[in-house]
């Protein structure tokens, strides 16, 4: 069979991503891709070290980055995103963005990471006040509100989990608790952290009960990289993502939720 007429494969377009050894949700990302579009993934190396701030520091060492992004630009991607959002918080707002110049340098391309991503997104909401959602440590959430006061966000309630290892196996139980748990004062949005920890299922659950955007780090990741090649990532009713959407609790939501007992912060 003749199948010369059909001139493929259509072109794609590229996006690099660098994301730390142990990133196990590659297909959660994906989720967030229009047609047209492809993901090229590559892992910094391994170290013996558990989820920590040592170990944020150790996987966003420029020349750990150097490396990735050069093995990433063979395939000539358009963006290049720095996919963990502990790495790239962990030495403040200056630290990402020299992280963000030395990806440009080495690809030649635009960079970004996620904690840039979040800052991005925040001001698309104009969210100034968060309640924040993460599996880390105190030590690691800690300096994820430092980074976030640094850049004028407010962190009105917190939930943590205390884990070093196996974010991934999160369930959406155990995200869905603690978002229910830090969304307890007047927050204009909520952010579920760790580019390893599984939610691209429940943003709409939350947001439906929360009444107001809920944002992950995956989910502002794959948004900012989107824009930055003049495209739109996808996903069903998310703020961030669709405009109609983004109005505040009083039009999230026209019904009042029902009264239910909160837990206090973790």
């Amino acid at each position: 069979m003749d199948i010369s007429f059909l001139g493929g494969p259509q072109p794609q377009r590229g996006i690099g991503i660098v994301a730390p050894f142990d990133f196990a949700l590659d297909r959660e990302l994906w989720r967030w891709v229009p047609a047209g579009v492809s993901l090229h993934l590559t892992r910094t190396p391994f170290v013996p070290v558990e989820v920590s701030l040592d170990l944020a520091r150790l996987v966003s060492e420029h020349e750990t980055l150097h490396d990735a992004v050069r093995a990433l630009s063979a395939v000539e991607p358009e963006v290049i995103a720095y996919a963990c959002t502990s790495g790239s918080f962990v030495d403040g707002p200056a630290g990402e963005r020299a992280m963000c110049a030395a990806m440009t340098r080495a690809g030649e391309v635009p960079a970004l990471t996620t904690s840039g991503a979040l800052l991005e997104a925040l001001k698309e909401l104009d969210a100034r006040r968060i309640a924040l959602v993460t599996p880390y440590t105190a030590s690691v959430t800690r300096a994820l509100e430092d980074y976030l006061a640094a850049s004028g966000t407010e962190v009105t309630g917190r939930a943590y989990l205390g884990l070093t290892r196996h974010i991934w196996r999160v369930p959406y139980r155990d995200v869905v608790e603690m978002a229910r748990r830090a969304a307890v004062g007047a927050a204009d949005a909520l952010f579920i952290s760790c580019t390893n920890l599984p939610t691209y299922d429940v943003i709409p659950q939350l947001e439906a009960e929360l009444r107001m955007p809920v944002l992950s780090a995956n989910q502002v990741t794959m948004w900012s990289a989107m824009r930055h090649i003049g495209t739109t990532a996808v996903g069903p009713y998310q703020a961030l993502l669709d405009p109609a959407a983004r109005c505040g609790p009083a039009a999230m939501g026209a019904a009042e939720p029902e009264e239910e007992e909160q837990g206090g912060r973790t």
